[in-house]
């Protein structure tokens, strides 16, 4: 067993192509070596390398291959290509079943000439998703430029150069030699061994651990907040970029001068994030505090003292930037800005901004109608919707798209609108991500709901619908939002009218009807994902949802958006306990043979539909079924009709110790004619019967 380094430093390399690029080489480097059996594989980076450890066998032991060539019959040509390809002439190829075959014998390799014949291809291939060429104009590119490759396995330096016919691919070869930290740790030192390597690095002030970078980083600034009883903002995401631009995270805490205090806290925080990559902090009341937390890439003789003054100097330019803009936006009412967004294009197809809010505001009036809000919250929702897009137009937004919404919500609480109004607007982008809370506010659903509801029958109605991987608009997010903030609030609503009333709206007609009858699915396909991603039965919804299916032209959408989302979401829930008790397993069998037994007799003499004739029953079995049929089918209508699902369901599952019995005592297929068509006829009525509820057909297990 041989243990390989290879670590490639470089200059700075861009925070997100870090870790791809490091699984790239492990990737590789794996796949390149599989003859020497690699294992325990390892890979590290940081901001100025990637690097991986590898466990390999010393030598690939010598062994027998076989090579099938060309036909026999095949053009002389042909032989002559394949001998070229291989070296070797044709004389040395034989003939086995039809085609000339290469058979050799190889000779053991050991791991380090391996290692040196695919090193300079990997290297000169690698997939960085964008590189540079530097230096003398060598055709040698890599994501910035690199200046060591320690290439050693058991401490031994595997000699590779990168040097090609023509280009001398700057100069690079590898060797034992690597750098630390630029300022703390100057200069360059040897490596031995994975183990003195990453002792080595630490010591000279550089984590190469991902995980361990990040741990430092969190719990630094977390403490630094403790310091002062203030709670920190989380980011992960802000955690895991710095993490790819400091070799050694020192977190240090700077203040906010008081005179910028006055600036909503969502602008500071986005301010912070996206311009210095610093941390928000807040009281422990929520309200924001006059401090941020930052991590530099060094320790500092003084603390850190002229570091922080530098970065709260900066921070306060940041500021007055956005206090400029904060100011100027206020000077113009939110309702004036509405005719602003004729400039503003939606979709070429779709209109403008302004003529989206005119449809987005009718739209959350119904809306709120269908939620039964009074006449006040209507006209309030219809209000919320003409503004909603409205801070498009402002230079806050401008500067940080990421604050749509919330600076219309500001600038309409400082316009004087009504409060239902200004937080519809600031929340109707709810929920933005997939761990976000939805509006919860009558108004602001309605707005929301209105917002999506007109994206999705808009981009439907004009064919930009989502496909495959490709999502360009969201439509996807879009439909788990509405679905997402009818279950969070318990609305009962009818989508399929909400949809054809938003399609009413757009003045693209064409395929509007078919258009909107592939949002049945596709709403489908998106709770199914929900369902999947909760740990729930997805199986089950589609087996309800098979029930509500009605073919033809008169009807537009089945019971999915046809009637009400939370009534298949109860159907759903009922049906899942069900079969997953004793009793729906057994119920659930019995219905499969049945199904089975019509599928193969139908395509005999089938359809076997009508009531069974009670004359015929010879045995207690075929009367007990019957009769249960006769009392069950009602009752699950009746509960059905009711929403009462769990009644339903524990009325079909008084079928099942019946449907054992039929099926251990009487014997289906009768000899005489008659009585095997009435048997048939009674396993139809008990499948219809469990139709009223589910296609159980299509449930799993």
């Amino acid at each position: 067993m041989a243990e390989l380094l290879l670590d490639l430093f470089c200059e700075e390399i861009p925070s997100g192509m870090q870790a791809r690029g490091a699984n790239d080489l492990t990737r590789l480097l794996t796949q390149a070596l599989k003859e020497l059996n690699p294992r325990q594989i390892r890979a590290f980076y940081s901001t100025r390398r990637i690097a991986a450890v590898i466990e390999l066998d010393d030598m690939i032991p010598a062994r027998s291959v076989s090579e099938r060539g060309p036909r026999e019959t095949a053009p002389e040509k042909a032989l002559a290509g394949f001998s070229r390809k291989h070296g070797v002439t044709p004389d040395e190829l034989t003939k086995e079943n039809g085609f000339w075959v290469l058979n050799r014998t190889l000779p053991a390799v050991n791991a380090t000439t391996r290692i040196a014949e695919i090193l300079p291809d990997l290297l000169w291939k690698f997939p960085w998703p964008k590189a540079m060429r530097w230096g003398n104009g060598s055709l040698f590119s890599w994501v910035r430029p690199l200046h060591h490759i320690v290439c050693v396995l058991d401490g031994a330096v595997v000699p590779v150069s990168l040097a090609r016919e023509g280009d001398d691919g700057h100069g690079l070869t590898t060797s034992n030699i690597t750098e630390g930290h630029r300022f703390l740790s100057p200069g360059c030192f040897e490596v031995k061994n994975a183990e003195q390597w990453l002792t080595e690095l630490k010591q000279r002030h550089v984590i190469v651990r991902d995980d361990e970078r990040r741990a430092l980083i969190s719990d630094g600034v977390h403490a630094l907040a403790k310091e002062k009883d203030l709670a920190l903002v989380e980011d992960d995401g802000l955690v895991a970029e710095i993490s790819g631009l400091v070799e050694y995270p020192v977190p240090l805490l700077g203040r906010i001068d008081d005179a910028f205090m006055g600036l909503p806290p969502e602008v500071m925080q986005v301010s912070m994030r996206v311009n210095q990559r610093y941390f928000a902090l807040r009281h422990q009341d929520g309200t924001a505090a006059p401090y941020f937390a930052f991590v530099a890439n060094r320790t500092f003789s003084d603390g850190g003292a002229l570091s922080i003054a530098g970065n709260e100097r900066v921070l306060s330019a940041r500021f007055a930037d956005a206090r400029h803009f904060w100011d100027l936006d206020r000077k113009t009412p939110l309702h004036q800005r509405v005719d602003a967004l004729k400039a503003v294009t939606f979709h070429a197809k779709l209109g403008t901004q302004e003529e989206r809010t005119q449809r987005i505001a009718a739209l959350a009036g119904t809306v709120a109608q269908a939620m039964g809000l009074d006449d006040a919250q209507q006209k309030q929702a219809q209000r919320a919707g003409l503004l909603a897009k409205a801070d498009l137009t402002t230079g806050m937004v401008g500067e940080f798209p990421e604050l749509q919404g919330v600076m219309g919500g500001y600038y309409a609480r400082h316009d004087g609108e009504d409060n239902a109004v200004a937080q519809a607007i600031a929340e109707h982008y709810m929920p933005r991500g997939l761990n976000d809370d939805t509006a919860r506010a009558p108004v602001s659903v309605a707005v929301a709901l209105a917002d999506r509801l007109d994206m999705l029958a808009g981009f439907y109605t004009i064919g930009e619908t989502p496909s495959g991987s490709g999502d360009p608009y969201a439509l996807r997010r879009a439909a788990l939002g509405v679905i997402r903030t009818i279950r969070d609030n318990g609305l009962r609503l009818d989508l399929g009218a909400l949809l054809m009333t938003a399609s009413m709206a757009l003045t693209h007609t064409t395929t509007k009807h078919s258009a909107l009858a592939e949002l049945e699915s596709f709403f489908a396909d998106r709770l199914t994902v929900q369902l999947r991603s909760e740990g729930r039965r997805h199986d089950v919804l589609e087996a309800t949802l098979a029930v509500g299916t009605t073919e033809g032209d008169d009807t537009l959408f089945t019971e999915f958006l046809d009637g009400d989302l939370l009534r298949l979401l109860n159907r759903v829930e009922a049906l899942s306990a069900m079969v997953d008790s004793e009793d729906g397993k057994n119920l659930l069998a019995a219905y499969r043979r049945a199904a089975n037994i019509l599928r193969i007799e139908n395509k005999k003499d089938g359809p076997h539909t009508g009531q069974p004739d009670t004359s015929l029953y010879t045995q207690d079995a075929e009367r007990a079924l019957g009769d249960a049929l006769q009392q069950v089918g009602p009752e699950i209508q009746t509960h059905l009709t009711h929403d009462n699902v769990t009644a339903a369901m524990q009325s079909l599952a008084q079928l099942r110790p019946v449907m054992d019995r039929f099926f251990e005592d009487v014997t289906v297929n009768a000899e005489e004619a008659q009585q095997r068509l009435n048997r048939l006829r009674l396993l139809a009525a008990f499948c219809d019967s469990a139709r009223m509820i589910a296609d159980f057909g299509k449930i799993e297990g």
